[in-house]
């Protein structure tokens, strides 16, 4: 069996300690560990509305701040890394509803959100980031367990879900979620693990056996320590019958998100949130 690690919860007195590093004076703010690969001498910024200084690459994901979090003038933080993997709110939130309302069709622990439907169970953020697909979790089921290996960036996500007003129903969990899946209970994981920064547009085909760190694979493999019920938030440039074969035998949809006409992403739903129970994966198209 496998050496079980340490699971280190991130309190909200640590949160407030290393969420303070990124308030002063200029609350996006870029950690040494995610810029270094970005670093050049000759780079060009531009100052925001709130008068930070940002490269220049990130301007076009600041003039849509909103889509990523609608309540982002409340005090959101966000560092470089998350400009680039934070997911679309309207993603974020179609996400959680869908496996909140699949995984508890056929249960009886259901309460009311409005006229939908969300019920009582617990669901991993493998890879939670500054906290927007976490914090929509959070706003449909009953508990969420956000993992990220980067301290800074958790209690970014942990200050974000208090803007939202949902981090009583987060455990933060500073950690690699390699390594903790083994000790990890949950009813359902999502995960998006690194893809590798924007250069993964660069491929005609995402190789998933060519991931950061470990392969497509080794990720799913990995989950299913905890459950069968995945969910993989992956590239839109992957292949679907690739990401159909990394758990064979069970149901699969392959959903491709969109936010407008634009072809953001692509999840891939295994097990009891596949929607048709099919083991061919089926093509669902969100708008």
């Amino acid at each position: 069996m496998p050496k079980r690690r340490q699971r280190q919860s991130l309190d909200a007195e640590d949160a407030e300690t290393l969420a303070k590093r990124t308030r002063h004076n200029n609350p996006i703010k870029t950690t040494a560990a995610t810029s270094a690969g970005r670093k050049n001498s000759n780079a060009k910024y531009f100052t925001t509305t709130q008068g930070q200084k940002l490269p220049i690459e990130l301007k076009k994901y600041w003039n849509n701040r909103y889509s990523f979090f609608s309540r982002f003038d409340e005090g959101i933080q966000i560092d470089e890394e998350g400009w680039y993997s934070v997911t679309p709110e309207v993603i974020a939130e179609d996400t959680a509803q869908r496996i909140s309302q699949l995984f508890n069709r056929n249960t009886e622990f259901k309460t009311k959100k409005g006229e939908e439907l969300y019920g009582r169970f617990c669901v991993i953020d493998a890879f939670c980031g500054v906290g927007g697909n976490a914090i929509k979790f959070a706003e449909w089921c009953e508990h969420v367990i956000a993992i990220d290996i980067d301290p800074v960036r958790l209690a970014m996500a942990r200050h974000n879900a208090e803007v939202y007003g949902v981090s009583d129903r987060i455990e933060f969990i500073l950690g690699d979620f390699y390594e903790l899946a083994p000790s990890l209970v949950a009813d359902v994981v999502f995960m998006s693990p690194p893809w590798g920064g924007p250069e993964y547009l660069g491929s005609e085909v995402y190789d998933l056996k060519h991931m950061p760190f470990h392969s497509g694979q080794e990720w799913v493999d990995r989950a299913r320590m905890v459950s069968s019920n995945i969910a993989y938030f992956m590239p839109r440039n992957c292949d679907p019958r690739q990401l159909a074969d990394l758990f064979p035998g069970v149901p699969c949809d392959i959903e491709m998100n969109y936010t407008g006409n634009f072809f953001k992403a692509i999840t891939a739903y295994y097990s009891d949130l596949a929607m048709f129970g099919s083991c061919e994966p089926r093509i669902l198209k969100e708008l």
